[in-house]
């Protein structure tokens, strides 16, 4: 339950920050809505409880790491998404990064100071021994629920109908999927990374960030850093990658103007919110949000409270 709490908890304040050109408490989009973000992260507990339960299991030795069925899980828990609101896709890349951490947090021994490394340790563990099975899951959650900015892509698309004999017949596992994505796709990235961005850059700069500023300032800050270090590629998919890199730029120029910390870098910040909101919002950072939503998550782990 510990686990689940936490990963829900990171969720929910990242949502609740005001990050610019993102759904927040204030602002939502056309056909989804803050509110749509709290029943998603809500409904999203049996499913962590149950990958951390699942982490649990390998820790004990009672299941191995490839029977654990990461596929299935995240399939689940967007089922459950999708059946408790009414605003399409919400969370597809926070759950595909939240899932493994569940498992490998469940791997791992939190009664005293929580270890970062023993848990990316596990985290590797887990992502690298996911099946084809699992892949496949995932192949027919997408499909079903037909997030924005997907694409064509050379091999193993996911619309195609052929993708899924293909992982099967060839025993493709949903890790080597990832592979082939990493270079488009952050999350994916982050999979075949061990999570670089989240656990180098995000997760230790958002803690430094905390000691300083209030939460939504030090969450702000973060989303700021890693949009500005890494083009988000939901952007890129959907409006190319001159532009992303475009806007990854705009946010490094705020953060050297102080972003929150000075008048210059408000102003900038309302400048810049606006524009990422225009176009029917193609230029959301949904990808960079899902990341900062996984960081909170791990800060939470860690023993931080709001």
């Amino acid at each position: 339950m510990f686990i689940s709490q936490c990963l829900q908890l990171g969720m929910l304040l990242e949502v609740c920050a005001k990050k610019p050109g993102n759904i927040t408490l204030q602002t939502g989009f056309k056909k989804t809505t803050f509110e749509h973000f709290l029943a998603s992260s809500i409904a999203c507990f049996p499913s962590f409880e149950q990958a951390a339960s699942r982490g649990r299991s390998v820790f004990e030795g009672k299941l191995s790491t490839s029977e654990v069925g990461i596929g299935k899980i995240i399939q689940q828990c967007l089922l459950d998404i999708t059946a408790w609101q009414k605003g399409g896709n919400t969370l597809l890349g926070t759950v595909i990064l939240c899932v493994p951490i569940a498992v490998a947090a469940g791997m791992t021994s939190l009664k005293e100071n929580f270890d970062i490394k023993q848990l990316r340790l596990n985290l590797k563990k887990i992502v690298e021994s996911t099946t084809s099975t699992d892949a496949v899951y995932l192949y027919e959650t997408i499909n079903n629920i037909n997030p924005g900015g997907l694409n064509v892509v050379p091999d193993l698309d996911v619309t195609s109908s052929d993708s899924k004999k293909r992982l099967q017949k060839d025993n493709i596992s949903l890790y080597e999927v990832f592979e082939l994505a990493s270079g488009y796709d952050s999350i994916c990235y982050e999979w075949t990374h061990n999570y670089s961005i989240t656990i180098d850059l995000s997760y230790p700069y958002l803690m430094e960030q905390l000691k300083t500023w209030d939460l939504n300032k030090a969450i702000v800050h973060t989303f700021l850093k890693v949009l500005s270090l890494y083009p988000d590629t939901l952007i890129s998919r959907k409006v190319g990658k001159t532009i992303s890199k475009k806007i990854s730029s705009e946010a490094n120029e705020l953060l050297v103007l102080g972003g929150l910390e000075t008048k210059v870098g408000q102003k900038r910040l309302i400048e810049f919110d606006k524009k990422l909101r225009k176009n029917g919002n193609k230029f959301n950072p949904g990808t960079t949000a899902d990341l900062i939503a996984a960081t909170l998550g791990l800060c939470i782990l860690s023993g931080f409270r709001p």
